[in-house]
């Protein structure tokens, strides 16, 4: 039987464990990677602690949930938790299911993978970036920048997308995909800050709180998230942001208005502040909120209550301006202008289209014998361990089946 010789572009997740299946299941194997070394992208990865699986991940997580359930129930989290241990990772079970090394180092997750790269004796390129992927009758020729060329039986496509661009991750796997015939979807950032208009940006800066977000569409919640919530000079960040941030820039790409609410305090009613109000109500209303919100959102919300003097005692205040400094406090809205770039993505939102893969093998229905995994595919996942689990997902059916 002929060993197929694959060619696996790009050494990051996805290309790194893909090239490890398809090793395994006897195929020769050559890993091109454009940077100096492997797995770069892997140690940026959840703050340098790498969040390489979630224990809760489902197919539901994800923006094309029937094409990833497939390769979810063959490699999920339970078998990726397993693989990595048996290459010497123990994990650590966070919050919601995240889980990270034991050893809290991204660079763990790179030196057991690069490990066995070496031990199984998959030939490395570093320092090679492809530029062109021709489809021939009896296989594929990759060429380099350096006009080398590599002729191979099959290409796994494994380069990822725009996010994080320093990692090597320009879109440069988009365009050879185009060039083989795939359609791309449009591309956006995704777990990516958002851009704000307000005027009181700058005066909240550095502000955090444990609140809600709800991303509204005509008046309608469309998304909520809980947690903490990150004022900057620009807009607005924090976990409870990224989670938000797809559907808010794939609106804004459909030139839709994109509204925030802002829920500050979820421990309280409005009862509770009305209480607290008549306490207060003698003192300066500046005073009257210390303690109940950061002091550096004060100014803010009161003169976003339409309030002109924040020395004003509470008791002086008009109904209606009692009632809208009390909604402020459950109902802030914000108008979302942009977000952040790829610079600061976690990951790419849009790719090559679904339609164009087989998902049960992750090899194109347009090229036979080129397989795609990872990013470059139109499928990302929420914010938690998600999209490397697809990264892994995707690049285990993908080395099983090109290796055949």
């Amino acid at each position: 039987m002929k060993h197929q010789h694959i060619v696996v572009i790009g050494g990051g997740a996805s290309g790194l464990l893909s090239a490890i299946i398809a090793k395994r299941n006897h195929a020769q194997v050559t890993l091109i990677e454009r940077n100096p070394k492997l797995g770069k992208k892997i140690l940026a990865t959840g703050n340098g602690r790498c969040n390489y699986t979630n224990q809760q991940t489902h197919a539901e997580h994800y923006n094309h949930p029937d094409f990833v359930q497939h390769a979810l129930e063959v490699f999920g989290a339970k078998k990726t938790i397993q693989f990595f241990e048996k290459l010497g990772i123990s994990p650590r079970i966070e919050d919601l299911g995240k889980a990270y090394p034991m050893s809290e180092q991204a660079s763990s997750i790179v030196d057991v993978l690069v490990y066995e790269v070496e031990q199984l004796g998959i030939k490395v390129m570093c320092n090679a970036k492809v530029t062109q992927v021709i489809k021939k009758p009896n296989g594929f020729t990759s060429t380099l920048s350096d006009g080398q060329q590599i002729e191979s039986d099959k290409v796994i496509l494994a380069t990822g997308g725009k996010a994080m661009p320093g990692s090597g991750s320009d879109g440069n796997g988009y365009q050879i995909a185009e060039s083989l015939g795939h359609s791309i979807t449009a591309l956006f950032p995704s777990l990516v800050k958002l851009k704000l208009n307000s005027p009181y940006l700058k005066q909240m800066d550095g502000v955090k709180i444990q609140g809600t977000v709800q991303l509204l569409d005509q008046n309608q919640v469309i998304q909520s998230e809980q947690g903490d919530i990150l004022f900057t000079s620009y807009g607005i960040s924090g976990p409870t942001i990224l989670q938000i941030s797809r559907k808010a820039n794939e609106m804004l790409l459909e030139h839709q208005d994109v509204k925030l609410k802002v829920i500050m305090l979820n421990q309280m009613t409005k009862e509770d502040i009305e209480r607290r109000f008549q306490l207060m109500q003698d003192k300066p209303l500046e005073l009257s909120l210390v303690g109940l919100v950061h002091k550096k959102i004060i100014p803010a919300i009161i003169k976003e209550a339409g309030i002109p003097n924040p020395s004003i005692r509470f008791s002086q205040l008009t109904p209606k301006e009692k009632s809208k400094l009390m909604n402020l406090m459950f109902d802030w809205r914000f108008k979302v202008i942009d977000s952040k770039g790829y610079e600061d993505a976690q990951v790419t939102a849009g790719g090559v289209r679904i339609d164009e893969i087989n998902p049960l093998s992750m090899e194109s229905r347009i090229v036979p014998g080129l397989y795609m995994t990872g990013e470059i595919l139109d499928i990302d996942g929420l914010c938690g361990g998600y999209n490397l689990q697809w990264a892994w997902s995707s690049a285990y059916l993908a080395g099983k089946h090109a290796s055949i």
